[in-house]
């Protein structure tokens, strides 16, 4: 889904591009752009300065660099947009330099329309010089590149930290839908609360509180929120629709508890991350 928007704003931008994919008729279906599709990856890397990587995991990337090797041009710089491990981004960058070629990873927050519309963020990091030098390519294919210093792997931290937010927020959302439900709440009614409250800008506050380590200074106690935790399941319970998040989270406000915080702030939970 990424990799074809890709290709088609470097076609419109006047890129000559070649796809392989391993699904060879999703490659074959990019040709009616202006792309050129290769049933065999070594043939479709063969001429080409720049590879462009849009893949699963590190397994996939890694084999697909091992199949395409064969076809490498000297001078030729692998550009990985995957989410990977980034431990798995540090191996590989440290190996293809020892094979004598470029490897750099440059994960994205983007989705298919960004890629296609070249809006979004994409992050690179490690060798500053490589990476001042093709900035303004990635530029092109996206709104704004992230530099997040010299190591190889903190870009692939950083797009885990992010993608590990979404989920969260996203399980969080279908927990608060459930309980909607299960209370008889209509949608309607929640864009009513979210069009004058907007969460999202409490976010800086909350993490400069959670990092201050001023748990003894609440705003909101652990036991009252653990409390509220209790009320919504079983809100949600009586109603025929079971949470997902919230019990979890419930679980470890009770660790805390248990360890003597109930009347420290309830972002307490975060004090074993932030020491």
């Amino acid at each position: 889904m990424l990799g074809a928007n890709f290709t088609r704003a470097l076609l419109q931008k006047g890129e000559q591009v070649q796809v392989w994919n391993r699904t060879a008729a999703k490659a074959k279906a990019l040709e009616q752009y202006g792309a050129k599709a290769f049933d065999n990856i070594a043939d479709a890397v063969k001429g080409a300065d720049r590879i462009h990587i849009t893949l699963k995991d590190d397994a996939t990337v890694n084999d697909a660099l091992e199949q395409a090797k064969a076809g490498f041009e000297k001078d030729v710089i692998i550009i990985d947009h995957t989410t990977t491990t980034a431990g798995g981004a540090a191996e590989r960058t440290a190996l293809w330099k020892s094979r004598g070629y470029t490897y750099i990873h440059t994960p994205v927050f983007m989705g298919p329309v960004n890629a296609l519309e070249s809006t979004g963020n994409m992050m690179v990091s490690g060798d500053q010089e490589l990476i001042k030098k093709i900035t303004p390519e990635l530029a092109k294919m996206t709104g704004n590149v992230l530099n997040f210093g010299t190591e190889t792997n903190k870009a692939a931290g950083i797009k885990l930290l992010g993608n590990l937010f979404l989920i969260a927020m996203t399980a969080g959302v279908a927990d608060m839908l459930a309980l909607a439900k299960a209370m008889d709440i209509k949608i309607d009614e929640i864009n009513t609360l979210f069009a004058t409250w907007n969460p999202a800008g409490l976010l800086p506050a909350r993490i400069k509180k959670m990092t201050s380590g001023t748990f003894d200074q609440p705003s909101w106690e652990l036991q009252m929120a653990r409390k509220d935790a209790g009320l919504m399941m079983h809100e949600a319970q009586k109603g025929g629709m079971p949470l997902a998040a919230i019990p979890a989270i419930a679980k470890e406000m009770d660790r805390w508890i248990e360890k003597g915080y109930g009347n420290n702030d309830w972002t307490v939970i975060a004090k074993d991350a932030v020491e």
